[in-house]
């Protein structure tokens, strides 16, 4: 493949599922505790570091289930979808 070519990332619909109910389930977590949910999971997002996420609810270990890129693709696909 070269720099001219377009990759393909696809995740399937089970695993767009997942990461969304794994989204939702972190924010309420994080917003129980007090925290600033949106800044915690860009934290955790951009770093990988789990410690940005609570374990309160078993938050931490719900977030790493999955990869933080289909995290990430959740969140542009609701974004971009709800943008209207």
């Amino acid at each position: 493949m070269t720099n001219s070519e377009t990759m393909m990332f696809k995740m399937d619909k089970d695993r767009e599922n997942e990461a969304r109910d794994i989204l939702f389930s972190v924010y309420e977590a994080l917003k129980e505790k007090g925290y600033n949910p949106i800044n915690q999971i860009v934290g955790y997002v951009l770093s990988g570091d789990p410690t940005y996420i609570t374990s309160h609810m078993n938050a931490r270990s719900i977030v790493r289930r999955l990869e933080r890129d289909e995290l990430l693709e959740e969140i542009v696909r609701f974004y971009l979808e709800n943008k209207k």
